[in-house]
């Protein structure tokens, strides 16, 4: 096999476009991970800022000069043909007398291939971009296309396995998900403590439990400790989703918790590393506080001490609260204990209710679907309000059966992970199998 510069396959094209107010134009966008190349929109021109285009060719090979090394390229499909594109991207026509497109296809899907886009992106860590002279200058083996059409007939072959693997995987997964939700949803609905129930008939019932937390809320209004609330919405019988054991009562969330919104700190008052941590909407991942290194001046700790959040408090996004992993809630990490919270996000504390049982109830689907059916079906951008979170209908469980369900929950999740982790790596396993027949492959 002789050595090849990618520049004597690939030529560059730039055909320009002026961009035209009363045309519609298909707009693309190149995904990672070699996710390939994806229709963005469809957009008139006089929405359309950037004036100075260019279009796009099916068959020809595009790139992001950006993510190139995230592996954001691929082949243009012929139903984008036409579509335009901005400077970011950059299109290249394959020599066809010298290059199979399906071996080509092929090869950009290998660590080679990656470790060249990598190797030719030049500048600061986030400021990275491709370097068109140093990647088409790069070389490689490139055979004759009647063994390129034999490698990729190799590589089908052995790939039918591999995919069968990967899709046997992507189950497992999805079981394990749907495993995690039954047990969560079965936790909130006293399933998982019939037997407990049963072992522990006198337990103090959920409606005794009520009565002291609304004592309590009485006494640190009385102390001034907490601002007197507005009046909870009554709850109907049409409301209630589902059967729940007699022991315990339904409720609003806001009735068993205390709900503080963070403060609105001014951007000058951030700085790196030295001084108090604090939690901002970055740091509200679901079911994780995503750790940064933004903090505030020391002295803010005394000064803004109603502001505090401690390790287990519940910490919850008001701003895009959920996406399609879950909703962003978890719990204050130790890490974080004793951080100041940041406007967009908020904080529960649950009063003679277990922080850790809440933060259960918000992790399940049924929340989830509830703000997807508020938010989405009137095509809004999510941001929750004191009363998405305060009017939550609430499953309410005596005070010791909330430490039995909480218990129960985290071993079978233990187990559930464990699986999980044995599952993801079968999938690493997977991968560097496929990358291994890709290469063999390409190697001949």
């Amino acid at each position: 096999m002789e050595m090849n510069t990618i520049g004597s396959f690939l030529n560059r094209v730039k055909d320009s476009v002026e961009i035209q107010d009363d045309i519609e134009y298909k707009r693309v966008t190149i995904k990672t991970n070699h996710q390939g190349v994806k229709l963005r929109n469809k957009a008139l021109g006089s929405t359309i800022g950037t004036k100075k285009q260019f279009k796009i060719k099916g068959g020809d090979f595009i790139l992001s000069k950006i993510d190139a090394r995230y592996g954001a390229f691929g082949i243009i499909p012929e139903d984008l043909d036409g579509a335009i594109i901005t400077g970011n991207f950059w299109t290249y026509e394959v020599n066809t007398d010298m290059v199979d497109i399906e071996w080509f296809f092929y090869f950009t899907h290998s660590f080679d291939f990656m470790q060249i886009c990598k190797e030719s992106s030049t500048g600061t860590t986030h400021r990275k971009y491709l370097n068109e002279k140093i990647f088409l200058g790069h070389k490689i083996y490139l055979p004759n296309k009647s063994v390129q059409s034999e490698m990729v007939k190799k590589y089908k072959e052995a790939s039918i396995k591999g995919n069968i693997l990967d899709s046997e995987i992507q189950t497992q997964k999805q079981l394990i998900s749907q495993l995690k939700q039954a047990i969560l949803q079965e936790a909130i609905q006293g399933k998982l403590t019939q037997e407990w129930r049963e072992q522990n008939p006198n337990t103090e019932p959920a409606s005794k439990l009520l009565e002291r937390i609304k004592a309590e809320k009485e006494q640190l209004i009385k102390d001034k400790k907490i601002r007197k609330e507005k009046p909870l919405p009554p709850i109907t019988e049409d409301e209630i989703p589902f059967d729940i054991p007699e022991s315990w009562s339904w409720c609003r969330l806001g009735s068993v918790s205390l709900y503080l919104n963070g403060k609105g700190f001014e951007s000058s008052d951030f700085q790196k590393n030295k001084g108090i941590k604090c939690i901002k909407i970055t740091n509200a991942g679901v079911g994780e506080v995503i750790p940064t290194d933004d903090t505030l001046p020391l002295n803010f700790k005394e000064k803004y001490s109603a502001y505090l959040v401690y390790e287990n408090d519940i910490v919850i996004a008001l701003t895009r609260p959920y996406i399609a992993d879950g909703l962003k809630v978890s719990l204050c990490p130790k890490e974080y204990n004793e951080s100041l919270l940041n406007q967009r996000v908020a904080v529960i504390k649950g009063l003679f209710v277990k922080n850790k049982y809440i933060y259960k109830y918000l992790r399940t689907n049924f929340v989830l679907k509830g703000y997807k059916d508020e938010f989405d079906s009137k095509g809004q951008q999510p941001n929750l309000k004191t009363e998405h979170i305060t009017n939550l209908l609430f499953p309410l469980p005596p005070f010791e059966e909330q430490k039995a369900i909480v218990e129960k929950v985290e071993t079978l999740m233990q187990k559930c992970n464990a699986l999980e982790e044995e599952i993801t790596q079968s999938e690493e396993h997977a991968n560097m199998l496929m990358q291994s027949v890709l290469k063999e492959a390409f190697e001949g």
